[in-house]
């Protein structure tokens, strides 16, 4: 399957979100704007790609950079599916956008519901996962903004130990939909983590979920799962293959992390397994 990776930046000041308007290909083609994105050259980390990129298109110079978020879909081209993964910075700049070959112009958009810009795919996805919805009419075909959310989690008391894994499913509103441990025998924290997604993900599908955004305290496995880490641990490669394949099953799918405190059910469930069978 091919794959598209793109560095994207969020800049704001007090009038919004920085947006640039892309200069047309061909004369008849359509005018877009979109958030300041960059591909990333052989040899560089996505940091490094952002701040060169931004720099390259805008004449800004990134002052800090912070991770975000990752954000993956599937959309169709062609006859086959493209893998669209998304790296999300947060970024402070100093300067102000000069011309360039790339783009026209810029502004800074509060409000995308009640703006009249063109956004392109990119950039509608991105702000509708990020910041909420955007105008009707935008291009975004693959909305993971307005999805269930599986939060996952594994634990391990030793690494490796006794382990469980937990998950809980709310709907697009925040109502909890699921919730369930289970306990996977002798394990460590890294392969509890992912048997635990594999489970997300199988509920997800048996309940029918197209739009799904998982989420995940293990930032290893979500950078895994989202591309941007390679896989070098042998265990591991047989699971994410079957994740990968299992995601097909979705139209859409994004993954996310979040700190520990903030996932504590899928962490309870996970721990009360481990806790039925040793109590026994």
């Amino acid at each position: 399957m091919k794959q598209r990776i793109r560095t994207v930046a969020i800049i704001r000041n007090e009038d919004g979100v920085l947006i640039l308007k892309r200069n047309r290909g061909r004369s008849e083609a359509p005018v877009f704007w979109e958030l300041p994105t960059g591909k990333i050259k052989f040899g560089e980390q996505p940091e490094e790609a952002m701040a060169r990129s931004l720099t390259e298109y805008t004449g800004l110079v990134a002052t800090s950079i912070r991770l975000k978020d990752v954000i993956t879909f599937l959309a169709p081209e062609g006859a086959s599916q493209l893998n669209n993964l998304y790296i999300i910075y947060e970024v402070t700049a100093s300067g102000r956008p000069e011309p360039h070959e790339r783009y026209s112009a810029y502004k800074y958009v509060k409000n995308f519901t009640s703006s009249n810009v063109h956004l392109n795919e990119t950039t509608a996805t991105v702000l509708e996962i990020e910041e909420g919805k955007v105008a009707p009419g935008h291009i975004s075909p693959r909305d993971t903004a307005n999805s269930s959310t599986v939060y996952v989690d594994g634990a391990s008391r030793g690494n490796p130990g006794p382990s469980g894994i937990g998950y809980c499913i709310s709907d697009s509103s925040g109502h909890i939909v699921e919730k369930g441990g289970e306990f996977i025998g002798f394990a460590t924290s890294r392969m509890a983590e992912y048997y635990a997604m594999r489970k997300g993900v199988d509920r997800a599908i048996e309940l029918g979920l197209k739009t799904v955004r998982f989420i995940s305290d293990s930032l290893m496995a979500v950078n895994q799962l989202s591309g941007i880490f390679t896989i070098k641990n042998q265990d591991i490669i047989p699971i994410y293959n079957d994740i990968q394949q299992k995601l097909g099953s979705f139209e859409a799918v994004s993954f996310s992390h979040i700190p520990r405190s903030e996932n504590h059910i899928a962490d309870h469930e996970a721990n009360a397994a481990i806790d039925n069978i040793l109590k026994k």
